[in-house]
């Protein structure tokens, strides 16, 4: 009789040790499962962008996937090109920033080369 109560117990600690692990688990693969949609609504962003085209000054902002979306521009401060130099193209640093419904962000930072207005 003991050793049937001793077995019970054994096997209700591991079974709780498991129910644990499963539930890091489960979390662990939805914040990477969120993560991979917050990463791949950016790339779909990126590439929807028009190519060597201005972005207006406010930037460009809308909603993909359930993720709300911002895209900023700005000249790059570190640029090799010389603000007074004869050169046609100036690099130009992105950021876009992805927020999914639950609140969690990714912040994508890129360099495209923009045409000098003239």
């Amino acid at each position: 009789m003991i050793e049937v109560l001793v077995a019970i117990a054994v096997v209700a600690v591991v079974l709780s040790s498991i129910g644990g692990l499963m539930a890091t688990t489960t979390r662990g693969v939805g914040s990477l499962e969120q993560h991979v949609i917050l990463m791949e609504t950016a790339r779909t962003v990126a590439a929807s962008l028009r190519s060597r085209e201005s972005l207006p000054s406010g930037g460009l902002s809308g909603e993909m996937f359930g993720n709300r979306w911002r895209i900023g521009a700005a000249p790059m401060a570190d640029s090799p090109v010389l603000p007074d130099s004869r050169s046609t193209w100036m690099p130009q640093l992105l950021t876009i920033r992805v927020q999914s419904p639950s609140g969690a962000v990714v912040d994508v930072k890129m360099v495209r080369l923009q045409r000098r207005q003239q």
